[in-house]
């Protein structure tokens, strides 16, 4: 490059960050915080939806008392931790401290169980997604309401402390989730967005409310009439996207910013959980499109024309955040497993005195599963992703397991495609019911989240694994923070439909890659899949035989 286009490009780079230094002083910014199961991440936008600024948290589930939770205290450090990182990337890129926000938005993994007395205080630890401890709830609610209410949502977690005659239940005031719990502490509001309270409660789709319908066959449960509350009266308020759900109040602000930069009186979104952000983060809130937001957990949904013909236990039925109804796959295992796998690589090439930077790390491992010399079906080698429990696999527990017949080709690819199609087989479970079964239509399928950021790989073996063109966009390793600070962002545009403030605003200019289904892969991951399914008797006996601590 010549001096002249260099000092063409330096005023450019301070021009740019000049014109963003004049919109965090306006307020023209939205902020998205999401609390993933591995990392809290705070992004901040501004109004053309770029991000200009993040920080992140890392954080874990534990067992306590034998379920998967993590502390109050953490909860609030990482939000702190998270919230200082993106402010301190604020002051330091573009010489601003940041005491204004034009939106604030809160999104969280979904369901799970948070319960408060009267004073507001936290009765039990926080029961996560992760449990699958309610599978009596489970059988029962679903068959009185013909719906399908999986073991991971609240209403789920609510009803088995009925049944288990727990202490706490009859001290309960009010029930959320995590994204709502922060929202209202940070607001005073008990509300919800409607597609994290389609995680709580099932939602009419028509009043956008709960279905008054199954609220009173509940009630009318023996056990819930003995009961000193309505359930009604213990569940957040839903709202559609678009509506603004509270303001920033000083406790809030000092609580975000313990610092006291920030001012108070920011309007906030209805807080979601992280299947809308992924559904806003891949463009995928229309009729019979569809996304797959892949981390800790995986889910694949597709946005409905009307509600499947029959119960299948094995889809959830859930909201989009302007409220449409979606069908969704959700596997509680993904890349857990995985990256315990990468991890011990990465340990290898360390002690061999060659340490390997992350990106490069995974980037070789992965690029070999798709390698000329793998096998189609992983050359006999399998692989089941199971840290926790899995309903779809019929498993209450967990156990990461290898194996392999005696022979079975090892080698480095088929180890490594034998991870991914592993990682994929769970959520195939619930998408072969969706688009074989009750024939479910599919315009696009979107990948999203940071297994994707890999060119081509992941995006090449889900593509076999649903028999389905994947379109991955420049957006795909954003996350569902940045899907939350959209959402924030929509709070200026509400006059238009949400699918329309995304396909005009946030997506019109936007880069992707499509990779379609290579027959042969197809071919391949049915023959894996078909040994998979059989091979869970494995996983059963590895319960058995293997202590959980």
């Amino acid at each position: 490059m010549s001096k002249a286009a260099d000092a063409a490009q330096a005023t450019t780079d301070i021009a740019t960050v000049s014109d963003i230094a004049e919109k965090i002083r306006a307020g023209k910014t939205s902020l998205g915080i999401e609390f993933g199961s591995t990392r809290i991440k705070a992004v901040l936008i501004d109004d053309t939806y770029r991000t200009i600024a993040s920080g992140d948290y890392s954080w874990a589930s534990h067992l306590e008392d034998g379920l998967w939770s993590y502390t109050d205290e953490e909860i609030w450090k990482g939000l702190q931790t998270a919230y200082a990182e993106m402010a301190h990337d604020v002051e330091q890129a573009y010489g601003e401290k940041l005491t204004r926000i034009g939106h604030i938005g809160f999104s969280a993994m979904m369901h799970g169980y948070l319960a408060f007395d009267e004073a507001g205080n936290l009765l039990v630890p926080f029961r996560t997604w992760q449990n699958t401890s309610t599978h009596q709830a489970h059988e029962r609610l679903s068959e009185l309401f013909q719906f399908n209410i999986p073991e991971r949502w609240s209403i789920a977690h609510l009803y088995q402390a009925v049944l288990n005659n727990e202490e706490h239940v009859g001290k309960i005031d009010y029930i959320t989730t995590l994204s709502g719990y922060v929202h209202w502490k940070l607001t005073g509001r008990k509300v919800l967005g409607i597609g994290d309270a389609s995680g709580m409660f099932p939602i009419d789709p028509k009043s956008h409310e709960y279905d008054r319908a199954f609220i009173r066959q509940f009630n009318e449960l023996p056990e819930i009439e003995q009961q000193p509350w309505r359930v009604e009266d213990l569940l957040p308020e839903p709202l559609v996207a678009g509506v603004p759900a509270g303001t920033l109040t000083q406790e809030g602000a000092a609580l975000l910013d313990p610092s006291g930069t920030l001012q108070d009186g920011i309007t906030l979104a209805p807080p979601e959980g992280d299947a809308g952000t992924g559904m806003i983060a891949t463009n995928s809130v229309r009729v019979r499109t569809g996304n797959v937001s892949a981390g800790t957990s995986i889910f694949a949904t597709v946005v409905l024309e009307h509600r499947l013909q029959a119960l299948h236990p094995e889809v959830d039925i859930v909201a989009t955040p302007d409220g449409y109804l979606a069908g969704m796959s959700h596997a509680n295992n993904f890349t857990s497993d995985l990256n315990a796998w990468v991890n011990l690589f990465g340990q290898f090439a360390a002690a061999t005195g060659n340490s390997v930077d992350p990106a490069t790390l995974y980037g070789t491992l992965f690029r070999s599963a798709i390698a000329d010399d793998t096998d189609a079906d992983c050359g006999g080698l399998l692989n089941y992703p199971f840290r926790t429990g899995e309903f779809l696999a019929g498993l209450e527990e967990g156990r990461p397991l290898f194996a392999r017949a005696p022979e079975a080709r090892m080698s480095l690819g088929n180890f490594m495609r034998a991870q991914l199609f592993g990682a994929f087989s769970p959520v195939k479970i619930g998408m072969d019911v969706m688009t074989k079964d009750e024939h479910v239509p599919v315009d696009s399928l979107v990948g999203h989240g940071g297994i994707f950021t890999t060119p081509k790989v992941a995006q090449k073996i889900l593509a076999a694994a649903f028999d389905t063109p994947i379109k991955v966009m420049a957006t795909a390793a954003e996350g569902g923070a940045w899907g939350m600070a959209v959402l924030g962002g929509y709070l200026w545009h509400a006059d238009q439909p949400l699918a329309d403030y995304l396909d005009e605003r946030v997506f019109h200019d936007a880069v992707s890659v499509t990779e379609e289904p290579d027959p042969a892969d197809v071919v391949g991951f049915e023959t894996f899949f078909a040994k998979f399914r059989k091979g869970l008797a494995m996983e059963h006996a590895a319960i058995e035989s293997i202590d959980l601590q």
